[in-house]
């Protein structure tokens, strides 16, 4: 599976922004989709998952109630919708994509979890 994912830039604080990510070359119709973020000097922090089989989906504590992931099958495209955006928000952004059957709830949000990995895309959220 190659991942391709693009919407990062710099942003005020309290701003938005939608990052799109889309998957291409795999050979199963059931896929987790994931975002995750590397701040400096941070480990990758899972932020939201979707299942695209369903539409099931799961937030980071971080994130909750201010980013929205949501996916568009038929363009094998998934979305991260962020508002409120703060300062240390600021970080690579990835996204993943791993089969579903290997994925487990208490797995979901880790990195070493994810096989497919796109490229990276930098999100600067300015105070």
């Amino acid at each position: 599976v190659q991942l391709q994912a693009c919407g990062g830039g710099l942003v005020q604080a309290g701003g938005s922004l939608r990052l799109s990510c889309t998957a291409s070359g795999g050979t199963s119709s059931r896929y987790l989709m994931a975002w995750f973020r590397q701040a400096p000097g941070k480990e990758r922090e899972g932020l939201a998952c979707i299942r695209t089989s369903d539409g099931a989906t799961w937030y980071g504590d971080s994130v909750k109630e201010r980013f929205t992931i949501s996916s568009e099958n038929d363009k094998n495209t998934v979305y991260l919708e962020m508002n409120s955006l703060k300062p240390e928000d600021t970080g690579i952004y990835y996204c993943a994509a791993e089969e579903e059957i290997r994925v487990t709830p208490a797995t979901m949000m880790l990195f070493s979890t994810f096989t497919y990995w796109g490229q990276g895309t930098l999100i600067t959220v300015s105070s």
